[in-house]
């Protein structure tokens, strides 16, 4: 059914791979087409001489000298114009020595509100402060400041759950999101951080309808040395995302690889049909492993502000998602949005599981909330 090349630096071994054959079901009809006259690529990268530590805006790896800074010390700096935006106006809001009152509130909730911390979420903080200004018998201005930075973490500290991918073999990562939020970016920064961990990683290139998103998945194959299953270069035969994503399940079976990282073509939440092929997509996998996708990532774009809200509505209606990957934060002056996400929720929101503050490869990391708050505050 499909072909596969494992392609190095000088010397190329051609083989091929029966794969199981689908079930028919219900969808049979739709999905019997994914294993007719398609190709797949394995492409099986070496070590490079130096790794790379810097990921260009294109998206393709390219190399950096490592920052001294601790990653609280990373977030701090990528959090500086949230900080300078909301901090500024904090300061102004507390340091001027007044008291508590209705005047007061109501300054904070349209701080916070162009924060892009979101209706609910605001208002949810607002309660919280009365009840601890009341509880605690606060009354100067300049007691709240901490009063809310507590209540912001207790707010955000249900976001911080860690991902635990031993459970299954291989556990398979679904990546997703709208056009331009840095999937690809984060799949191979993702690759590095379980590599870092002794786990085995095989990248899934399922997105097939961006041109680059393959060469950009091979580079990052390349550089980590990771095992890439991918379409076939030719753009005259086309390839199924779905079919792609299942074969690389068995390749990672047969290989006996911890995780697999499944990437999928961007589309608009308004986009119906696209939506569509995305629960199709879930449905093979879930046929080339039972109860997979194990997690099922949503990649959401800081700068968006209030719009990734709507992005996370669809995608878990659509999807069920799991966890989630904020990028771009050290771009942004909106990273309220992180609450504003918090409160869309009244009991288990999916995970905040890593949040991108830097282009740097190491740069992604898993989300704390103290640490977060206060990198947004001090």
């Amino acid at each position: 059914m499909f072909n596969f090349f494992k392609s190095k630096k000088k010397e190329s071994e051609h083989a091929s791979q029966t794969e199981e054959s689908v079930k028919k079901n219900d969808t049979a009809e739709t999905e019997s087409h994914f294993f007719e006259d398609d190709q797949s690529k394995l492409v099986q990268t070496e070590q490079p001489e130096t790794p790379p530590d810097y990921v260009a805006e294109s998206g393709t790896p390219t190399q950096e000298e490592s920052s001294p800074l601790s990653f609280a010390g990373k977030i701090r700096l990528g959090l500086t114009r949230t900080r300078q935006n909301l901090g500024r106006q904090l300061s102004g809001l507390f340091g001027g020595g007044g008291k508590i009152d209705e005047e007061l509130y109501e300054e904070l909730e349209t701080i916070l509100l162009t924060a892009d911390t979101g209706v609910n979420a605001t208002t949810q903080l607002l309660e919280d402060l009365r009840v601890q200004v009341k509880k605690k018998g606060l009354t100067e201005a300049a007691e709240l400041k901490t009063a809310l930075k507590e209540s912001l973490v207790g707010m955000l500290k249900p976001l911080e759950k860690s991902l635990d991918t031993t459970s299954n073999k291989p556990f398979v990562i679904m990546i997703t999101g709208v056009n331009g939020v840095g999937k690809t970016t984060s799949i191979g920064k993702l690759a590095k951080y379980f590599q870092a961990r002794g786990q085995s990683v095989l990248l899934a290139a399922g997105d097939t309808f961006r041109a680059a998103a393959r060469e950009q998945l091979v580079a990052w194959g390349e550089r980590n040395s990771v095992t890439v299953i991918a379409p076939d270069s030719d753009p005259a035969k086309k390839s199924d995302p779905a079919a792609v994503i299942f074969d690389a399940i068995n390749a990672a079976k047969a290989r006996e690889i911890d995780i697999v990282l499944a990437d999928t073509a961007g589309r608009l939440t308004t986009q119906l049909h696209l939506m569509e092929e995305i629960k199709k997509v879930k449905r093979v996998i879930a046929k080339a492993m039972p109860d997979a996708p194990h997690e099922v990532l949503l990649v959401l774009d800081a700068n968006t502000g209030q719009n990734a809200v709507t992005q996370v509505r669809a995608f878990d209606e659509a999807l069920k998602v799991t966890g989630l990957v904020l990028t771009k934060l050290d771009g942004t002056a909106k990273g309220g949005v992180v609450a504003a996400i918090r409160g869309q929720y009244s009991q288990d929101p999916p995970a905040l599981r890593f949040i991108g503050v830097g282009e740097g490869v190491d740069d992604l990391r898993p989300f704390n909330a103290e640490e977060f708050v206060d990198a947004m505050f001090d």
